[in-house]
């Protein structure tokens, strides 16, 4: 007879209380991983609670039924087989592996845990798994069966950590996903060398630990601010139910939230994205509420759902201020609704769809858009065709560079030019830059399209002799991301150093958009001004124009955005006149951007522009045309 020392699983079980406790007072995305884990928190605790019961039970055993005792220990044993199977099946998940996918498979690995409930059940009445006498408790002739059971799914997990190991992408979770498996082996072993200490269970609890920290916290899901699930929680849960999504989303984004934001402050802003969670949970109970950043909001929910109905009523709302205790904002929407119920092939199709979408919805304000339709998906793989372009052409260095002419107001002579950066797609055929710059600066390759630019910029330079043409300075953009790099201006010397190039005959053109952080700003302008490099502002009056910052920052020169350009030849006015002579009060050199006729050349020569810039004088050619076109001078 074993004598059952349940000193050591109390507190185990106590503390696992703990874990349930904030387990379930947190929202709960409804994925595999999560409803998994959820089995398996319930599951301990039977398994622990009867642990202790049935163990304080068979230390009783002369003066309790025997009928009690055997009902207490075959549900612990069930539990207990229960109990390897769900930690088995949450490797898989983790390892995303989907072990109901093919029948064969999920019913060759469901087998030792089917055929060892089977004995447990049959157990009670044969006695195989454990029996009651006079004596207590003890062990039947199949009692080994559960050890089998475990070490079959223990050592399948090594064997499935090992082989997809790859598809964890972060380490720590790889590590993880190890050590939780390593213990459950240790604590079996324990539970087979010290049978009465009860140490098995928690040495499980110390694996349920590691499983919370690394994938099973709710929080990894939510909006810290507004208790959301964020846009990993948005990834995880449409990855999983690929090729059979059975659901529509609702997507709506606040209209410039970029710029209300700064008119309302951060405070307030996240504030009033907390009311519109708040009003999305409370409204829309049925619904999965998402906020994917960027006052983007996603409500996703079933294909019966009035879908039309929670439109209007959101639009409605939208119509209403925002009011907490210490905000009160007026907010204008953009709504698109995603129509998943066909399925579809991957998460990315999806969420770009989404994105898509929802550019469009901010331009058009509150007009309500149907999504996935033959356009929208054209657009998608549009942008797959152009992004597997754009990355083909930097890996091969293949990024081409084209030359805009800069001209002398007063004489038409070539001073400078523009360098653009282009590819091509398959057929040959220019890509557009709008296309493909904002999909280098997502994806983080915007650095090496920009640095492949800036040398052929220097190449062409040292190739073609600059003075004959009467080429001063080549303008080279840079991206507000590539302007960010506190390594910048070393890498560019290195590369004027490799091909003799000094650095004022090149202007580096940034945007107002790079001037959001002032003081970084001027560090970095300073910083590259010391090694040699000049600086010119393009699209001047696009953004937010500020003559007193800009009277703070070191230019040689600003370029006027073609729109301001084109309005006031369209209809004169003071405005531009003054920002000009503005400008040349403070020492800028002037460029007027977009000239396509004689007048209006004319007019900004007259107005004191010092060069000029457009189709009048040509469009952005290759640089192999521009060197022939203008090698004569």
């Amino acid at each position: 007879m074993l004598n059952w020392n349940v000193s050591l699983v109390v507190p185990s079980f106590l503390v696992l209380l703990i874990i349930m406790g904030y387990y379930f007072a947190l929202p709960r995305l409804p994925v595999r991983l999560n409803k998994t884990y959820l089995a398996i928190l319930i599951n301990e605790g039977v398994v622990m609670l009867f642990d202790i019961i049935s163990s304080w039970a068979d230390n009783m055993h002369d003066i309790l039924p025997v009928w009690l005792l055997v009902i207490l220990n075959s549900v612990y044993f069930f539990s207990l087989a229960l109990r390897i199977f769900l930690f088995f099946e949450l490797t898989t998940i983790v390892l995303r592996v989907n072990i109901w996918k093919n029948k064969v498979a999920a019913i060759l690995l469901c087998i030792p845990y089917v055929a060892e409930q089977i004995i447990i059940i049959t157990g009670m009445f044969t006695g195989n798994i454990f029996y009651i006498n006079e004596n207590g408790y003890n062990r039947g002739p199949l009692h080994f069966t559960i050890y089998v059971c475990l070490y079959f799914y223990l050592f399948t997990s090594f064997f499935m950590i090992y082989k997809f190991r790859m598809r964890i992408r972060r380490k720590h979770e790889r590590v993880s996903i190890l050590c939780f498996n390593t213990i459950i082996l240790i604590g079996s072993i324990f539970r087979i060398t010290l049978p009465t200490l009860l140490l098995y269970d928690t040495f499980c609890l110390m694996a349920l630990i590691i499983i919370y920290l690394s994938f099973g916290n709710p929080e990894f899901y939510l909006e810290r601010r507004n208790m959301a699930f964020n846009s990993k929680a948005l990834r995880s849960y449409i990855e999983e139910n690929e090729e059979h999504g059975k659901y529509k989303i609702l997507a709506f984004v606040i209209r410039d939230y970029h710029d209300v934001r700064e008119i309302y402050g951060t405070t307030q802003m996240d504030q009033g994205i907390a009311l519109i969670s708040a009003y999305l949970r409370v409204n829309y109970p049925d619904c999965l509420d998402f906020y994917n950043q960027g006052g983007r909001f996603i409500l996703l929910g079933g294909v019966n759902m009035d879908w039309e109905e929670i439109h209007e009523e959101l639009r409605h709302r939208f119509m209403l201020p925002w009011t907490s205790d210490d905000a009160e904002l007026y907010l204008e929407a953009g709504f698109a609704l995603i129509d998943c119920t066909e399925g579809y092939f991957s998460a990315d199709e999806v969420l770009n769809m989404i994105s898509i979408m929802l550019e469009k919805a901010d331009v058009l304000g509150s007009d309500f858009n149907i999504l996935a339709d033959e356009n929208v998906l054209s657009e998608f793989q549009d942008r797959i065709e152009v992004k597997r372009c754009m990355e083909n052409a930097i890996d091969r260095k293949a990024v081409e560079v084209f030359f805009q002419p800069l001209v002398s107001a007063k004489t038409r002579k070539l001073v400078g030019a523009e360098a653009l950066a282009r590819i091509r797609d398959n057929d040959g055929h220019i890509i557009p830059p709008a296309a493909f710059i904002p999909l280098a600066e997502k994806n983080g390759r915007i650095n090496q399209l920009g640095e492949q630019v800036f040398e052929k910029v220097c190449q062409f330079i040292s190739e073609n002799d600059a003075n004959i043409m009467g080429l001063t300075f080549i303008n080279v953009n840079l991206s507000p991301i590539q302007f960010m790099r506190s390594d910048l201006g070393k890498g560019f010397l290195s590369t004027l150093n490799m091909y003799g190039i000094t650095p004022d005959r090149i202007h580096l053109e940034i945007t107002e958009e790079s001037m959001t952080d002032e003081q970084q700003m001027e560090k970095q302008i300073r910083l590259m001004q010391n090694y040699g490099f000049k600086f010119v502002l393009d699209d001047y009056g696009k953004g937010y124009s500020n003559l007193t910052r800009l009277k703070k920052s070191p230019f040689v020169n600003v370029k006027l955005d073609m729109e301001i350009v084109w309005d006031y030849c369209n209809a004169p006015d003071e405005i531009l006149p003054m920002m000009v002579e503005a400008f040349k009060k403070m020492n800028f050199e002037v460029t007027a951007e977009g000239i396509e006729t004689e007048e209006m050349a004319w007019k900004m020569t007259e107005l004191g522009c010092d060069y000029l810039q457009g189709m009048l004088f040509s469009a952005p050619i290759p640089a192999e045309d521009f060197a022939q076109k203008y090698a004569k001078g």
